[in-house]
C-alpha cells in the first residue's frame, strides 16, 4: 500500500509560480505522475517521472512546469511557473505499485496505469 499526500496548492495571479509536493509513504522504485482536473473537465496528465528520472510533460505545460524527485525519491515536486488561469484545477499525484521495473516510456498519462492516488491540492490562478 502506498499513501500519497499532496501539499503546496494555493491561489496566485496569472504569471505567478507555485511548487506542489507529494510525499510517498514508501521509499521505492515507482513511476509517479501529476494529474489535474478542472470543474466539468476530465482528469488530464500534467507531468510524470520514471524511476530513471526521465520525464514526460503535457504540451500545455512544457517549458513552464518542472517535475522532480527529492529526498532520495520519497517526495515528488511540481514547480509551476508562468501560471495561467487555465491551469486552475485540483492537482493529484499518482504512483504505480512498488517496485516498478517496466519501461520508462510506460510512465505516461494513462490514469488506470496508477494504483495509488492522493487526495489532491487546489491550484487557483486569477487573471
Amino acid at each position: 500500500q502506498v499513501r500519497l499526500v499532496e501539499s503546496g496548492g494555493g491561489s496566485v495571479q496569472a504569471g505567478g509560480s507555485l511548487t506542489l509536493s507529494c510525499t510517498s509513504s514508501v521509499h521505492a522504485r515507482i513511476c509517479m505522475s501529476w494529474f489535474r482536473q478542472a470543474p466539468g473537465k476530465e482528469r488530464e496528465g500534467v507531468a510524470s517521472i520514471a524511476p530513471s528520472d526521465s520525464t514526460l510533460y503535457a504540451e500545455s505545460v512544457k517549458g513552464r512546469f518542472t517535475v522532480s524527485r527529492v529526498d532520495d525519491k520519497n517526495t515528488l515536486t511540481l514547480h509551476m511557473t508562468s501560471l495561467k488561469p487555465e491551469d486552475t484545477a485540483l492537482y493529484y499525484c499518482a504512483s504505480t505499485p512498488p517496485p516498478y521495473y517496466g519501461r520508462d516510456s510506460d510512465c505516461d498519462f494513462r490514469p488506470n496505469f496508477y494504483n495509488y492516488w492522493g487526495q489532491g491540492t487546489q491550484v487557483t490562478v486569477s487573471s
